[in-house]
């Protein structure tokens, strides 16, 4: 007989439930100006501490402290607080609107605001960003058009895709937000591209990709990092970490193995793991990698830590897989509240002046929305039938023409 032990299968289940208390006790986070900051230019080899700690400027007070401080004006402040209360009150608008039957899908970014706002904020014009979901805060720090945003949504004549997109692909080559793709996992392939075609030419400018913790355990995010590792891609690239992978928490992709950070470490690239939640720690984390790409050091993996609030989608009910009140157990908090106690804290702001703000974001928003139901919703007055077969050959070929013939495009 063999006198060996059985094996078993590990099989990761999430820590709590529907039903269940939160529990989030198995993440530990340094205090609020606790990680190092190195110099952007340090070997990755003198950096591997920083995948394993957790980069923070936020304290409990609202204070921003330690050395990934930027100092920040009061204007890029309230500029950042103002695209993430607004991309906030935009998603609660076009998510009551898909309830109405006026979108076919619709996506929230509640709680992940900073993520997208932060870069947005600390990237050059000219460079470019390759989003994943929940990144309509970018444009909105871009102060792209909320028409444009509402006429996709409705899917009706004004959507700038013409209708060639899911309502919240947005594409704005002009405000550097590459076209979004429902294959989350092409965005590090197709930045690492772009990175390596700009260093080519000689350009000056860098990219920057997201993925979700889940696409992390697929062969197109490892794919990407060989390159991006080989040919000193600049550029950066992001995981959200928000926990959730549609339904399947963050442990399946081996997020309780290590951090999704220390993945960098394989391939020779510096690993950061930064508070999601904080706009402060996001935009240095970002600032101090572009200055590396910049600097021909070759690209950066970032980990930002941050928490799915709404479902994956308008298609998805969280209830079913976790609890109910988990989103108010998240030790990292809310990016907005943050923000907000940090400008108050430092006499930059108001409960008075915050909601005015919101008051007037909230009209904006109102008054989009209004505009985009008056040009049509789903399935009114979508843009012309005819419009579908141009633009997808350089020169029609007959069968381009033939279909165009046969759907009585042009009748």
């Amino acid at each position: 007989m063999r006198n060996q032990q059985p094996l078993s299968l590990h099989i990761p289940v999430p820590h709590a439930r529907p039903g269940e208390t939160p529990d989030f006790s198995y993440l530990t986070f340094p205090e609020a100006g606790a990680t190092r900051r190195p110099d952007s230019l340090t070997p990755e080899a003198q950096m591997r501490d920083l995948p394993y700690s957790l980069i923070r400027v936020l304290a409990e007070d609202g204070r921003a402290v330690g050395p990934w401080d930027q100092h920040l004006s009061p204007d890029i402040l309230h500029r950042a607080l103002r695209a993430m209360l607004l991309t906030r009150l935009f998603d609660d608008r076009m998510f009551t609107a898909h309830h109405q039957g006026k979108t076919s899908f619709y996506m929230k970014s509640t709680g992940e605001e900073a993520t997208a706002v932060a870069p947005s904020l600390a990237l050059l014009p000219g460079d470019m960003c390759f989003p994943t979901y929940r990144m309509v805060g970018f444009l909105m720090a871009r102060d792209y058009k909320l028409a444009n945003l509402v006429n996709q949504i409705f899917a009706n004549a004004g959507d700038p895709m013409r209708g060639r997109q899911l309502p919240l692909l947005y594409s704005a080559r002009e405000y550097g937000f590459y076209t979004l793709a429902g294959n989350v996992g092409s965005r590090f392939g197709h930045a690492v591209g772009w990175a390596m075609a700009s260093a080519y030419r000689h350009d000056d400018r860098i990219a920057m990709a997201f993925v979700g913790d889940g696409t992390t355990a697929e062969g197109s995010f490892h794919e990407a990092m060989v390159f991006a590792s080989v040919y000193h891609a600049p550029a950066i690239l992001c995981v959200t970490n928000n926990q959730w992978a549609i339904s399947s928490y963050q442990g399946m992709a081996g997020g309780e193995e290590t951090t999704f950070a220390a993945r960098g470490i394989g391939y020779g690239l510096p690993g950061l793991r930064v508070d999601g939640n904080d706009v402060l720690a996001v935009y240095a984390a970002t600032l101090w990698a572009a200055e590396r790409a910049r600097a021909n050091h070759g690209a950066t993996l970032i980990e930002f830590v941050t928490y799915r609030v709404a479902g994956h989608s308008s298609n998805d009910d969280p209830s079913r897989y976790r609890p109910s009140d988990e989103a108010g157990a998240w030790p990292l908090g809310d990016p907005i509240e943050r923000l907000k106690a940090h400008l108050i804290a430092i006499g930059e702001w108001s409960e008075v002046l915050h909601e005015a703000l919101a008051t007037e974001l909230r009209e904006q928003v109102r008054a989009a929305a209004k505009a985009g139901e008056a040009l049509g919703t789903h399935g009114q007055n979508p843009p012309p039938k005819h419009e579908m077969f141009d633009h997808v050959f350089k020169e029609p070929d007959w069968r381009n023409l033939e279909q165009r013939r046969e759907s009585g495009a042009d009748s």
